[in-house]
């Protein structure tokens, strides 16, 4: 044989086994490669959806939430409301009927504002009377001829000449009387005045007070226990029992 054409198949044999090693070496690569992407791939897919894996249970998350909506928005019951007794008579005390218009005691206000109106017009109309009442007494008690205010208390063109002294009384009896009306007429006011402060104070402390039909008292006879002697020997008589349910 021609050693050319030994050399020659000497180097196509020598590149056909390098290529069948790298084509083996390949094969044996993918699986290894294949592996490490799935890992790398999995690491990576667990670290993104690690934090989606926290829990919210949306049931309680709703009823929560309904339960704060329901409580701001739903309207204050009326037949619930518990005036303070402390601020009531305050308010009392500070101007009179603001303490039953805080207690939501409407009816009451003409009652009070009654009372007061009643009262200024009676110190109004005795305070008026005791002064002209005593002027004319100081007129009839002076020597001065030219101050006769006690004629405008008197009828028309009525004389009382030789009457002054029997008149000097009456007009004394009268100034005396409407001063002591005055003085009733402001007692009466300040009445009023206290009678509204303790009435709002009362009416917000007994706001809470059980009115129902579970009140009753109840009256039955019944035998009383009224002496004991000893142990054996015990004595009774009949009365009266009175129940009270509340």
């Amino acid at each position: 044989m021609n050693p050319r054409h030994t050399s020659f198949l000497l180097i196509a044999l020598t590149l056909w086994l390098g290529s069948l090693s790298a084509l083996f070496a390949q094969e044996e690569g993918q699986p290894v490669q294949k592996q490490r992407k799935e890992r790398v791939h999995k690491s990576d897919t667990k670290d993104v959806r690690q934090p989606d894996s926290v829990t919210i249970d949306t049931g309680t998350l709703f009823a929560m939430t309904d339960s704060i909506i329901t409580e701001k928005l739903s309207p204050r019951d009326l037949k619930t409301f518990k005036p303070d007794p402390i601020r009531s008579m305050w308010l009392a005390l500070v101007l009179p009927g603001a303490g039953q218009i805080y207690n939501r005691k409407y009816w009451k206000l003409p009652i009070i504002y009654g009372g007061f109106l009643g009262c200024v017009y009676a110190l109004t109309w005795n305070g008026q009377m005791l002064s002209d009442y005593s002027q004319a007494y100081l007129d009839i008690m002076d020597s001065d001829p030219n101050t006769k205010s006690y004629e405008k208390m008197l009828p028309p063109k009525y004389d009382i000449t030789g009457k002054e002294e029997r008149f000097k009384g009456i007009f004394k009896s009268k100034k005396d009387t409407f001063r002591r009306y005055r003085d009733l007429s402001i007692f009466a006011f300040a009445g009023v005045y206290l009678l509204s402060v303790i009435d709002a104070y009362v009416d917000a402390e007994l706001s809470t007070f059980d009115i129902s039909r579970d009140l009753s008292l109840q009256i039955m006879p019944t035998m009383i226990e009224t002496e004991r002697i000893d142990i054996h020997h015990r004595y009774t008589s009949p009365g009266i029992q009175c129940v009270l349910n509340f």
